[in-house]
């Protein structure tokens, strides 16, 4: 199949359009992460003056995985809610009746989501840098592959997602959202694996997020093995980045066979 990179281009400067006309959608591409900045960082604060027992890594382990888990939703919801906005402004008959293919639309969504990234993950860091001396440069080189495994972690959470919404309906619009929190508890985003009941760590080690999380507190803490964290994150990530291009693709001509296009635009 050859991506015409002129459509891909077109519907990413549809979706553009869409947020600049928008001052609320614009607002909330950066409210939401600046809070989650902002509180968590303040209380993890908080809890290093409470007593001297508190890991010397506790604040920097805390705002890292606030910026970096950010990334990882906003690359999610940068294709599940970008099909949204054509579900809810029933225009997706109008796409898929078109001669885009789906990967030409899944692609924009990526570039569009990725445009997103780097500005919420600009201020971001900036914030974390002026406020919490948290110096991103300190990830060195690592900062690449635990940038891209999140990001890539997120668009098949976000292709996944849209999958099910192609499948379910409007009762599976949630998703687009909630789908980030509900892997969030065996991601390790927050705490290592090690926190977790037994039973559910072999659960948390077949998630790539858990080891680029695992990956950034080794960084920070300046411990050995974070290559091999990223290797193995790297390999989860494509397994299940194939398993989500083969869902969504499943899924739409599903829809297109059931006639259930129609019904979510209806």
């Amino acid at each position: 199949m050859i991506l015409r990179f002129d459509r891909i281009l077109a519907l990413c400067r549809r979706l553009i359009y869409v947020y600049l006309r928008s001052n609320f959608r614009i607002l909330d591409l950066v409210f939401w992460p600046v809070m989650d900045l902002v509180v968590w960082g303040f209380v993890s604060v908080y809890f290093m003056r409470l007593g001297s027992d508190a890991p010397p890594h506790a604040v920097t382990f805390l705002i890292g995985s606030v910026v970096f888990y950010n990334i990882l939703m906003r690359a999610q919801q940068s294709i599940s809610v970008s099909f949204l906005e054509d579900v809810w402004s029933r225009n997706l008959l109008n796409v898929f009746l078109s001669p885009i293919s789906l990967a030409e639309f899944v692609a924009s969504t990526y570039l569009f989501g990725f445009g997103q990234i780097v500005i919420v993950f600009s201020l971001l860091s900036v914030l974390a840098a002026s406020m919490y001396a948290f110096d991103m440069l300190s990830f060195s080189y690592y900062l690449v592959p635990l940038f891209i495994n999140l990001v890539v972690f997120g668009w098949s959470l976000g292709m996944i997602a849209t999958g099910l919404t192609l499948r379910f309906g409007h009762q599976a619009e949630p998703l687009a959202w909630a789908l980030p929190y509900l892997v969030q508890p065996v991601s390790a985003v927050f705490y290592p694996v090690t926190v977790l009941p037994a039973w559910m760590q072999p659960v948390a080690y077949m998630v790539p997020a858990t080891y680029a999380f695992e990956g950034m507190r080794a960084v920070l803490k300046g411990a050995p093995g974070a290559d091999i964290l990223f290797a193995k994150a790297a390999v989860a990530n494509l397994i299940l980045w194939c398993f989500a291009a083969w869902l969504l693709g499943r899924m739409l001509r599903g829809a297109r066979e059931r006639g259930a296009l129609a019904k979510l635009v209806s």
